[in-house]
Parts: C-alpha cells; sequence; structure tokens
C-alpha cells in the first residue's frame, strides 16, 4: 500500500509540473501575441503619420503688394527748380492796388498787325495816337484765344463793330491816365493790369460803349471757354475796389477761368483759394466744361534763395505760374493741355437786338 501511495503521489507532481509548463507557455504565447500585435499597430501608426507629413498645404499668394513696391496708379513728383523771382509772372499774377507788377520784358504783338497778317477784318484796335500806337499791343500769347473768341462771336451775330480799346500799357502811359483822369478812375503805375498784356478792354464803333449786354452777352457768358474771365463785376467790387466793368477781360487760362466763373470768384478770391491747396496737402481737383480733368496745388517761394524747388509731376503736362505775391501755381493736365478751338454753336443768331447797351459814357480809362 505504501508504495501504490508513493507512485500516485509522483504522478501528481509531475502531473502539476506539466500543467506548470502548459500555463507558463499559454502565457508567453500569450504575450508573444500581445507584443506582436502591439508593433503591428505602432506599424500601421507610423505609415499614417508618414503619409500626413507628407501632404503639404499650399496657401494662396497674397494680392497685396510689399509696402516699398512702386503703386503704379501713384503720381511721382520731381524737383523742379525755378527762379524765385519768377513769382511775378505768369497767367495767374495778381496786380491789384495791393500788389505791383514787376515787369518789363513782356513778349508783345500788334493787334491790327496780327489781323492784317490774317486778312482778319470783323474786329480792330484803336490804337491812342499819343503813343505811337501803344495801346493796340497785347501779350502774343493772349492775341490767339482773343482773336478765336471775337470770330466765334461775328460767326453768331455777323457783328463786326468790335474794338479793342485799351490792351497793354506802359508805366508811362499808365501814368499819363492818372494824371489826366485822377485816382478815382485809373490805377497808379505799377498797379493796373493793362501793364501785364493780359487784359485788355472792349468797346464797339456805334456807341463807343460795350456793357456786355444784347447780343455782347454772349461773350460775357462764355469767354471762360476761351481762358478768360471778366475781372470786375458789381458783386465783388468790395474784394476788388474796383467799380464794375464789363467791358474789361483778364486770362487765366481755361481751367482757370471755368473754376472761378462756376463758382463765382474774383482773381482775388481764387488766388486766396489756391493757397489752401499745397503740395504736401490736398490738390484742388476739377473737371471743365469738357470734362477735362486738372489738378492745382501752391508751392510757397523760397524768398530767402535764387532758387525755389516746385514738385511737378513726372510724365505728365503741366504748368507752373507765380501769383505775384508769395509762390507759384502748379497746374496739371491729365488730359493734355487744352487748346482754344473755334467752338462757336451752330443756333441763329438773335437779331432783334443789335448788341449795343443803353449806357452811353464812353469806357475808355478804366483801371
Amino acid at each position: 500500500m505504501a508504495k501504490k501511495k508513493k507512485i500516485s503521489k509522483e504522478k501528481s507532481i509531475q502531473r502539476a509540473k506539466r500543467m506548470t509548463e502548459l500555463v507558463i507557455c499559454a502565457c508567453i504565447i500569450g504575450a508573444s501575441a500581445l507584443l506582436i500585435n502591439g508593433a503591428m499597430n505602432r506599424s500601421e501608426t507610423i505609415d499614417r503619420a508618414d503619409n500626413t507629413s507628407n501632404v503639404i498645404e499650399v496657401t494662396e499668394p497674397t494680392t497685396v503688394p510689399p509696402e516699398d513696391a512702386p503703386d503704379p496708379n501713384k503720381v511721382i513728383y520731381e524737383s523742379l527748380m525755378v527762379d524765385t523771382k519768377n513769382k511775378y509772372k505768369g497767367d495767374l499774377i495778381l496786380v491789384n492796388e495791393d500788389h505791383q507788377y514787376f515787369g518789363g520784358d513782356e513778349e508783345l504783338v500788334s493787334i491790327i498787325e496780327k489781323n492784317s497778317e490774317k486778312g482778319i477784318s470783323f474786329f480792330s484796335a484803336l490804337a491812342d495816337p499819343n503813343t505811337s500806337d501803344e495801346d493796340d499791343l497785347i501779350l502774343a500769347s493772349v492775341y490767339d484765344p482773343m482773336e478765336i473768341m471775337i470770330e466765334d462771336y461775328y460767326n453768331l451775330y455777323y457783328d463786326g463793330t468790335l474794338i479793342i480799346y485799351g490792351a497793354h500799357r506802359s508805366t508811362e502811359r499808365q501814368q499819363e491816365i492818372l494824371d489826366e483822369k485822377g485816382p478815382e478812375i485809373a490805377a497808379k503805375p505799377g498797379y493796373s493790369e493793362h501793364e501785364t498784356g493780359y487784359a485788355f478792354d472792349f468797346s464797339e464803333t456805334v456807341n463807343y460803349d460795350y456793357q456786355g449786354t444784347g447780343n455782347h452777352a454772349w461773350i460775357n457768358e462764355n469767354c471762360y471757354k476761351y481762358g478768360f474771365i471778366v475781372r470786375y463785376t458789381e458783386e465783388k467790387t468790395d474784394i476788388t475796389k474796383i467799380a464794375a466793368e464789363p467791358w474789361h477781360f483778364r486770362y487765366v487760362g481755361i481751367p482757370h477761368a471755368y473754376y472761378i466763373t462756376e463758382n463765382d470768384l474774383c482773381l482775388e478770391e481764387y488766388i486766396e483759394l489756391l493757397k489752401k491747396y499745397t503740395y504736401e496737402g490736398e490738390h484742388l481737383e476739377f473737371k471743365d466744361h469738357e470734362n477735362r480733368s486738372y489738378e492745382v496745388y501752391f508751392v510757397a517761394s523760397d524768398d530767402g534763395a535764387e532758387k525755389t524747388t516746385v514738385p511737378v509731376p513726372a510724365g505728365k503736362e503741366y504748368a507752373v505760374s507765380g501769383n505775384n505775391i508769395d509762390g507759384f501755381i502748379v497746374t496739371v493736365y491729365h488730359d493734355g493741355a487744352p487748346e482754344v478751338e473755334y467752338q462757336v454753336d451752330t443756333e441763329s443768331p438773335d437779331d432783334s437786338d443789335d448788341g449795343s447797351g443803353e449806357n452811353t459814357d464812353e469806357n475808355s480809362d478804366e483801371m
């Protein structure tokens, strides 16, 4: 009996050892399976990560140029060196009782001679026999727009009675008029627009009187299209210090004549207004009756130097004029400088008015 128990015990031990070994093998196999599965999972994760890292996000390029890139629509300015003394010259110089004219080198032409050269007989100039025909002179640049304006008037009304009764005057001639007429009528020498060559007076050969009425009203209403303004009006006498002179015309150029007329200004007001539109600040921009665009700005003169630096737009047409006071006025022609052309309307003239005014006082020796 003892031997049988011993064998049974040994078998039990062996059985237990085999069971232990089986359990250990099962654990090893299970652990191995877990390791293999984890490795496969990690492999899949790396593969997805790698695939994702190869995808490059593309961003559309910005349309905003760098800050230092030039704007193609921006106007580039360059420096123009102008003689500071030239602030006393140009189409926009203001000459009145407060601002003297410093001239003497005007390029003048004889109206009578120019008319003869061109075969014009529908208007003339009445020269003063006591001044060697001096009163029929005018600036060469003013003759053409004046002649075209008068010819357009003639083609409307067939009125050939207009004459230029006074254009350029020398300082000596202005002194003679002052001595003869007195300061109530005549400006003192050096302070009359007639000395510039930019101004002229109308009269006519019927009554030797021009009031800007009747057919003549067409000239006063349309003169801005030719670059002229009616210099002295009733509404502005408190500013100009000159009584109304509907016969006195002043050339300033088409854009400025348009703006002055459209905004009911006198030249004094316009020159003062332009000082607000400096080069550094806002510029005056407008279009005229022909829809042409302009830009105007003011540059103060450097009175302590012989030269003044005037910024002007590169690649654009422009003009520079002094204001006869304290600086320069730059006019930019965005559509090119306007040219005075024959632009008479095709409407039939009103034959009911002979063009003469009611006032028959002679208007010869005004300011």
